[in-house]
């Protein structure tokens, strides 16, 4: 039986029903009947807590190896955490015996780079899959620091340049390690997206909510590349504007929430904090508009939300400078995009799709043919399951 060995720091908890890439990833390739090992941290970078590292089960073997931790995102502490745990996954990985491949998560950038030096001493394949763009991601919050990400940007194009094949969850992702690689050609974007059969299978939510009040919802992360403040601005200039009959539903959690919270004070808006996803999935069912509010400059690109909000079928206003997803918004006719700092144009964007309910059905049913066209991981992920054997059988 060949063996495959996944390299994945950040993950969803295994006793959870979580919508996790890798944790996916791994029943999938144990299904076709690889033996499958899954490596990763004891420590929940969402929950800021040791795992549960038993009571499930599963059918691939899981080495939860050891790291301090962290109460920050943005932190010296995380980046000696994330030290420690490449410490233990190098010392785990030569411990044992050597896989036919190795499929290995970026981020984190001390972890992947560990796992490429042992994957090109011991003449192993790896394929990378690039889920966000490190150190560039911390560049946005420490400006002033820039001088820290040179030896980051070093070992990540290290990892690039030595994969056997890339898979990005974006064009914008893979064409980003195409520049230190010289055969482009083996790199290919498959969007984070989610399991519609899974995802339909969810019930909606029996919530509080008038028949006629429309809901636009935000899901995800309150941290510093979110600009939950120009959604919030914007429904303060609907309501001076004499447009009523609506409400902001914010659902997640993150260090500037309470910051969120206080701007928001006296307005339709309600902070949910974090939810299990299959309740968080329940309640997006409800809602009728989606805000998708990125800083100026962010790295991201294709993230989760947006699979999220086309599976609910939902029209997108967006602020994301990206242009991979604007141009998705566009050619599917499912979204509004807006300059990324102007309050009016979400304003106007909002009182459109409220004012018009034709419109908005039409964008949702777009939006809906977009996950099933782009985002349905049943049929997308396959790609990934056939490059991995393809890796193998080479």
């Amino acid at each position: 039986m060949k063996r495959i060995y996944i390299v994945a720091h950040f993950c969803s908890d295994f006793t959870s029903k979580g919508n996790n890439r890798f944790n996916y990833l791994a029943s999938k390739l144990s299904e076709s009947g690889y033996e499958v090992h899954f490596f990763t941290t004891d420590f929940s970078h969402v929950k800021k807590q040791k795992r549960i590292l038993s009571g499930f089960d599963l059918p691939y073997k899981v080495h939860f190896l050891h790291e301090m931790g962290y109460r920050k995102n943005v932190s010296i502490q995380r980046i000696l955490s994330h030290k420690e745990f490449a410490a233990n996954l190098e010392k785990a990985l030569s411990s044992l015996e050597l896989p036919d491949a190795v499929y290995l998560a970026v981020p984190s950038v001390d972890a992947a780079f560990k796992t490429a030096k042992y994957c090109v001493k011991n003449n192993i394949p790896y394929i990378v899959d690039i889920q966000d763009l490190w150190p560039e991601a911390f560049q946005l919050v420490l400006k002033h620091m820039n001088f820290l990400f040179w030896g980051m940007k070093k070992k990540i194009d290290y990892v690039y340049k030595n994969a056997r094949k890339v898979i990005a969850v974006s064009k914008t992702y893979a064409d980003r390690a195409n520049i230190v690689r010289t055969d482009s050609y083996n790199s290919i974007c498959v969007y984070i997206g989610t399991d519609l059969k899974i995802f339909d299978e969810y019930p909606i939510h029996s919530v509080e909510k008038d028949d006629n009040e429309l809901w636009i919802i935000y899901i995800g992360t309150l941290g510093s590349s979110y600009n939950i403040d120009i959604v919030i601005d914007a429904v303060r200039l609907l309501r001076e504007g004499g447009v009523n009959g609506f409400s902001f539903q914010v659902f997640g959690d993150g260090p500037k929430m309470q910051e969120y919270q206080e701007h928001a004070a006296g307005l339709p808006i309600r902070f949910w904090g974090r939810l299990l996803y299959s309740d968080l999935i329940g309640y997006t069912k409800n809602a009728d508009i989606a805000v998708n509010p990125i800083v100026k400059g962010a790295p991201q690109s294709i993230i989760n939300k947006h699979a999220d909000y086309a599976a609910a079928g939902l029209p997108v206003v967006n602020t994301q400078e990206c242009k991979e997803y604007r141009d998705l918004l566009d050619q599917y006719e499912c979204g509004i995009n807006c300059d990324v700092d102007s309050v009016e144009q979400v304003a106007s964007a909002l009182r459109v799709l409220i004012k018009d309910s034709d419109m908005r059905k039409r964008m949702g049913k777009n939006s809906r043919r977009m996950a099933e066209e782009k985002f349905d991981r049943s049929n997308t992920y396959m790609q990934i399951v056939e490059l991995v054997e393809d890796v193998i059988c080479s």
